[in-house]
């Protein structure tokens, strides 16, 4: 007896020392340990191969499991569950058939392999297989037909079970909410409750995640009251998908409330408030959030920083985005194929399209959303509609019919308003106006404004009045109150000197009270934004900035500059109508940056609507005067100016 308990003293001091070494990452030392046993017994064994499994060293794992004098079903399983751990399933297969005695956790281990790998219809022979099942292998069952879409057969399964658990009705609650289900996992939770089954923190998350999803306020907050009712409050997941439902509902200041009632260091809690900050606009409170959570030492993952990414992208505040991208560095995140995508989306989007690039080209596994997010600087926007767009502000004619053609031909069923639209800018900006109008006018689907705008606009780039006419009327039949109709309508007469006829649609838009939005740009410097209207002098350095801009004049006329008056949509004298054209709201901005920024420094302005001509022409001769490149991104597309070039080749 004696000897026994001495026996059982040492394996528990190796034990230990077994766990200590591999919950601390030093499987050397681990292993050194397990070296100088003298006689090894299998829970030992057992834990250094699992401490294997864990590192990924799945070949030193199989090697000493190979080394056991005598394996147990609990050393076989924990191979075969290493094995799929670490992405092998030939070799599981290979081991699970030969397990000399297969206990109820080996076959459903090997079940939840199957399903880890996608590979559901194995799963499904293997449980139908299986000598004995227990709730846990039922369980394992429905969870896999949800995942992959299957709800029928999970119902029926779940209807078919000898006995539940908790864990059962959970895992129904939760997969009919993901299935687009959201009402029929309110009854199950119901039912559950009506059973007197006491819910777990994991059951009242997946029921909150339902009301976040269809607006429930009133069964979200019976939850809450069941959550404080219960004493789950402290509960980390409860609390983000507390934070998430409220915000969800529009009630931000209650997702603070939930936050503050303690100090959380779990980042799916700071996540949530962060996402649900951005989800209501508060973006600015949103990196904030996030600027708190790095202050603490919680460690945003790869969620965390597609939300505040997604905030920088709302805000154009590309300084934000670039030390959050650092952060994403330090991290070891930057390849990760989420962040990545995010970060190229918002280099793309506020103009940076070599960051851009770069970091498209670093992520390690690309996913269509990576390819389209370099396309269209926008992972909201598909393929197609990113290439039509591009040879669209390319001027590639040949080109956008090629891919407009193969998709109306070989995807008919994916040939969106959008493509119509993108591919009648593409007619309409290479002047064939008349193809453009037949193209919609035998589309399978009802033109919308969005196809006639692109129509009208490029009216006005031709300057025919005919077909503008024309469009106009399509689109104020659809929208009587599209300021947009009436300004490149009103624009074009301008351009062509008919006053009378600028004159009839300004009184028409005010009997309609049509507002038109104003022409404004603005640029970021340290993080505030700073907005200029045309011809505005209420910034507090509008002396210097247009002190700047008379210089400038002086020396885009040795440059041999000569204002282009059409540009200018008023009816007054030629000298007037130059100096409108002087201080256009793109041309403060730049002159604010010329007078803020340091020499030799990229200015990047924002506008909302397209630049004219006139402003583009300048802004060239401007990035050759003053020796600096400037990138204007105005509602059309992004101008990088270098030089006395622009990257849009003259055409936008």
């Amino acid at each position: 007896m004696g000897f026994m308990n001495y026996a059982n003293q040492s394996t528990l001091i190796y034990k230990h020392g077994l766990y200590n070494h591999i919950k601390n990452q030093r499987i050397d030392l681990a292993r050194k340990l397990f070296d100088e046993i003298p006689s090894p017994n299998s829970l030992l064994y057992t834990i250094m191969i699992t401490g294997y499994a864990q590192k990924g060293k799945i070949n030193d794992a199989l090697n000493l499991f190979e080394q056991m004098p005598v394996r147990d079903t609990i050393s076989w399983n924990s191979m075969l569950k290493g094995c799929l751990d670490c992405g092998n399933l030939c070799m599981a297969e290979t081991l699970f058939d030969k397990m000399p005695e297969r206990n109820v956790v080996s076959w459903t281990t090997m079940v939840n392999g199957y399903l880890q790998f996608g590979r559901i219809d194995k799963a499904e022979s293997l449980f139908y297989q299986m000598p004995v099942r227990d709730v846990a292998a039922w369980n394992a069952m429905i969870h896999g037909y949800f995942c992959y879409g299957r709800v029928e057969d999970a119902i029926r399964l779940f209807d078919e079970m000898p006995c539940r658990n908790v864990i059962s009705w959970t895992s129904m609650i939760g997969g009919l909410d993901c299935n687009g289900k959201t009402d029929e996992s309110f009854l199950v939770f119901k039912k559950m409750v009506g059973y007197g089954i006491l819910p777990t923190a994991t059951t009242l998350a997946c029921v909150l995640a339902g009301c976040a999803n269809v607006l429930d306020l009133y069964l979200g907050l019976q939850i809450h009251g069941c959550v404080i009712k219960i004493g789950f409050s402290s509960d980390e997941f409860i609390c983000a998908s507390l934070i998430t439902f409220y915000a969800n509902c529009k009630l931000i200041e209650d997702t603070s409330k939930v936050f503050n009632e303690k100090l959380h260091e779990n980042v799916v809690v700071w996540t949530a408030l962060l996402t649900g900050n951005g989800l209501n606009g508060k973006h600015e409170t949103a990196l904030k959030v996030f600027s708190d959570m790095i202050n603490l030492g919680v460690l945003p993952n790869q969620s965390t920083f597609v939300s505040v990414l997604n905030s920088c992208i709302k805000l154009e505040a590309i300084d934000h985005g670039k030390e959050i991208h650092t952060v994403a560095i330090k991290l070891g995140l930057v390849n990760d194929v989420f962040v990545g995508n995010s970060l190229v989306v918002m280099y793309s989007e506020c103009g940076n399209v070599i960051d851009a690039a770069a970091i498209f080209r670093k992520i390690d596994e690309k996913n269509i959303v990576s390819w389209n997010s370099m396309i269209v600087g926008n992972p909201d926007e598909i393929t197609f509609t990113g290439l039509l767009s591009a040879c669209s502000h390319s001027g590639m004619l040949q080109k956008g019919r090629y891919f407009f053609e193969y998709i109306s031909r070989y995807k008919p069923n994916e040939v969106k308003l959008q493509h119509f639209a993108c591919m009648v800018d593409i007619l309409g900006r290479g002047g064939k106006l008349e193809e453009a109008e037949e193209l919609i006018k035998n589309m399978p689907l009802k033109a919308n404004s969005m196809v006639w705008l692109a129509l009208l606009s490029s009216c006005r780039m031709h300057s025919n009045a005919e077909v503008a006419e024309r469009a106009a009327k399509e689109i104020l039949d659809l929208e009587p109150h599209c300021s947009a109709a009436y300004v490149l309508l009103s624009n074009l007469y301008a351009s062509a000197g008919r006053w009378s006829d600028v004159s009839r649609l300004r009184v028409k838009m005010k009997q309609g009270g049509i507002v038109k939005q104003p022409g404004c740009s603005w640029v970021y410097l340290k993080g505030t934004r700073h907005e200029f209207l045309s011809g505005d002098r209420s910034h507090p350095l509008s002396e210097k900035i247009y002190e700047r801009l008379d210089w400038l004049g002086g020396k885009l006329k040795e440059f041999g500059y000569c204002p282009e008056r059409s540009y200018s949509l008023h009816d007054v004298e030629d000298e007037q109508k130059e100096e409108m054209l002087s201080f256009h709201s793109e041309r403060l901005a730049i002159g604010f940056a010329l007078i803020t920024t340091a020499e030799g420094s990229t200015i990047t302005v924002m506008k909302n609507l397209r630049v004219c001509g006139d402003c583009h022409h300048a802004i060239k001769l401007i990035s050759k005067i003053v020796r600096r490149e400037i990138v204007v991104r105005d509602s059309s597309r992004f101008h990088h100016f270098r030089s006395g070039s622009c990257s849009c080749r003259d055409y936008w």
